[in-house]
């Protein structure tokens, strides 16, 4: 059966003890929640449309419900994604603002809020309790305790974590400065990057001695990628 030739020095080929390229999805998970956090957003318009056909004081309900429910559903987006992303490490803090639960309390204000536009008090407020439970039980609890801590050297711990947490920001950094360039070969070249700097991430939680070797690449080299990605996206 005929072979088509590839080597070394083909178009295509690679230097011999090259891995092979990473797929841009290997270290990835699916958003989760998305679709029920994205259907948040649409719940406020409702009420933004029947305002407009209220009398004063319902027009005012009607709209803070709404940019309450908007906050909320804001709060609830930003607490799902760090939920997320403490899940992903081994070694971390618990969030130090527990946004789906501040979340859930604005949805049941806004929902109060709408509710007082055509019943009494106590029917919106119980309305109130009823759609920040619903929203507990939907998205959950912030993580409440530090994750991979135990019976390890807090001292250790809190550079890894504080190490871990100021390069995923570059990361982040680095994404949004390639997206601009709007070219997917590149975006394909810096999800594979990202994806074995996370996994340098990862050695670095299960050994925090490795720390001390690896700070000049979290610190210099890859704040110097960043800016090199954000200075190309930007020519």
């Amino acid at each position: 059966m005929a072979r088509r030739f590839g080597g070394e020095f083909s178009p295509a080929g690679q230097p011999q003890g090259t891995p092979p390229p990473r797929s841009p999805f290997d270290g990835k998970t699916p958003t989760p929640m998305g679709a029920r956090v994205n259907a948040l957003f649409l719940a406020p318009l409702p009420l933004v449309l029947l305002a407009f056909f209220r009398e004063p004081t319902g027009l005012a309900l009607s709209l803070t419900g709404a940019a309450s429910m908007l906050a909320a559903a804001w709060m609830t987006r930003e607490g799902v994604r760090a939920q997320a992303a403490y899940a992903a490490r081994k070694i971390a803090r618990r969030p130090s603002l527990p946004r789906k639960a501040l979340g859930a309390v604005l949805m049941g204000l806004g929902i109060g809020l709408a509710s007082a536009v055509d019943g009494g008090m106590i029917t919106a407020a119980l309305l109130a309790a009823i759609g920040t439970l619903l929203h507990l039980a939907a998205f959950g609890l912030d993580p409440m305790a530090d994750k991979g801590m135990e019976g390890i050297d807090h001292f250790q711990t809190d550079r890894v974590a504080r190490a871990v947490s100021e390069a995923e920001s570059q990361l982040a950094a680095m994404k949004d400065a390639i997206l601009r360039a709007r070219d997917r070969h590149l975006e394909a070249r810096v999800d594979a990057f990202q994806a074995t700097a996370r996994d340098m991430f990862r050695t670095i939680e299960d050994d925090p001695r490795d720390l001390t070797a690896a700070r000049k690449y979290l610190g210099v080299y890859l704040r110097g990628a960043t800016e090199a990605t954000a200075r190309f996206a930007d020519l």
